[in-house]
């Protein structure tokens, strides 16, 4: 079919009882986009990577990328890479009034039509409809309801096709968007701890969820695009936090998880899937979860790998303290210097969150990795190991993954190929579950 999209091959083979998914690489990172982009060249398949409406809108988003500048963004790094450009999907993550909820209704929802108008314009072809939070003229006390969440929903559906059938005059093969819907899961940067306790969706909740959506698209007209929706976000009993993660347990997702099979159309999409084995991602795909959304994850992997390196640099420069990059400690500063990207976060005396700011699962300082300072410490550290060379005993002792890849003369000792495969070997874990190769055969 003209302009299919290939996602749509995830709900067919779903229903035809294969289990095939596809992760979501949620990062606007170099390195783990360039991971993500090589993992998918190698393994001849494909990749999905999204970008969150906190990090990129129509304003810039704290990465300072509009829309437009995230899929140039990607489309260069792929061609670096030598990916086929058609086995790249973008995503646009909780896109609706969430990053504009302190204003009233219609003003944010204005922003907001704006800010998918501007994705799907840029080429996404994987939109999350996120309408769940509150804005600031709703009643503070009162649970949204359901068909108050699908019609801002729909509202901003009719803009990403109207949106898309412009697009269709200037680009005749443009893909079809596909939509996701729903949202069991908190606003983009994660959980804190006090959410924790988190329960499965209800059978009854996700069912009303569906219902709602339905009855809005049509109303709005969009009977049509209805079909286009494959996914709804549901919470199946996991989260990524502070101190590890919530790991699937399938005994207590099987209602909710049995579900999914009354609607032919969609699977389920969830969410902070970071930090659970292969085994449960897995088993996550085998019931029903078609997309599985990471971020800290594949970040964390990269601050491990970063961290490795400056172990090896202190190793490797003892006794010439004013030539080292001093990495860990320039982050620390930073983290010091502007806290409000962890302070909500962590929690403790000062000695909890020292080791916080540095390895908590929630990684937040991730944040900081733009930071001039860090940008600059990072490059030295790199260009020191260039110069002087890693040792196979520093990298057998902070790297032994890598270690061994390099002896085999499958990876090469480069502090920045380093980093990468740290970065596949989270990756790989998720390629194991979701079988997404599959979704081209």
């Amino acid at each position: 079919m003209p302009n299919a999209n290939p996602l749509k091959q995830i709900v067919v083979k779903q229903k035809n009882g294969q289990p095939v998914g596809i992760y979501s690489c949620c990062s606007a990172n170099d390195y783990v986009i360039e991971a993500a982009l090589e993992a998918a060249k190698r393994d001849d398949s494909c990749v999905l990577i999204e970008a969150t409406a906190n990090q990129v809108d129509q304003n810039g988003g704290y990465t300072g990328m509009k829309p437009i500048d995230f899929m140039n963004f990607v489309m260069e790094k792929a061609d670096k890479v030598g990916l086929a450009k058609d086995r790249v999907f973008l995503g646009g993550d909780h896109l609706g009034p969430v990053t504009f909820a302190s204003k009233p209704e219609k003003e944010a929802m204005a922003m907001a039509r704006e800010l998918v108008r501007c994705y799907v314009a840029a080429g996404f072809t994987k939109i999350h409809i996120d309408t769940s939070m509150k804005v600031a003229d709703d009643d503070p006390n009162v649970r949204l309801s359901d068909e108050t969440i699908a019609r801002r929903g729909a509202e901003l559906a009719r803009v990403c096709e109207d949106t898309y059938q412009e697009v269709l005059k200037t680009n005749p093969d443009a893909v079809r968007p596909v939509y996701i819907v729903g949202s069991e899961v908190p606003i983009p940067g994660g959980a804190q701890e006090a959410d924790a306790g988190m329960q499965v969706t209800r059978v009854e909740d996700f069912k009303a969820t569906v219902a709602a959506f339905e009855a809005a698209f049509k109303k709005e007209g969009l009977d049509d695009i209805w079909k286009d929706v494959i996914a709804v976000v549901v919470q199946p009993g996991v989260e990524e936090k502070d101190a590890g993660c919530t790991e699937y347990d399938r005994e207590k997702a099987k209602d909710l998880m049995a579900s999914i099979k009354d609607f032919p159309n969609l699977v389920f999409e969830g969410h902070s899937t970071d930090y659970q084995t292969k085994y449960k991602l897995r088993e996550l795909v085998e019931d029903g979860v078609g997309i599985l959304k990471v971020g800290p994850g594949m970040t964390y992997g990269m601050r491990e790998a970063l961290f490795a390196l400056a172990y090896m640099e202190d190793m490797q420069f003892h006794g010439r303290d004013d030539e080292k990059s001093h990495f860990i400690d320039v982050l620390e500063e930073a983290m010091l210097e502007e806290p409000k990207n962890w302070c909500k976060h962590y929690h403790g005396d000062d000695n909890a969150l020292w080791f916080k700011r540095k390895f908590s699962f929630s990684d937040r300082s991730r944040y900081y990795m733009p930071n001039p300072k860090v940008a600059a410490a990072k490059d030295k550290l790199i260009a020191n190991l260039r110069k002087e060379g890693i040792s196979l005993a520093a990298l057998s002792q902070f790297m032994p993954i890598q270690y061994t890849k390099v002896r085999e003369g499958v990876l090469e000792n480069d502090p920045e190929a380093l980093i990468k495969d740290r970065i596949k070997n989270t990756i790989d874990e998720y390629v194991f579950a979701s079988h997404q190769e599959e979704l081209f055969k």
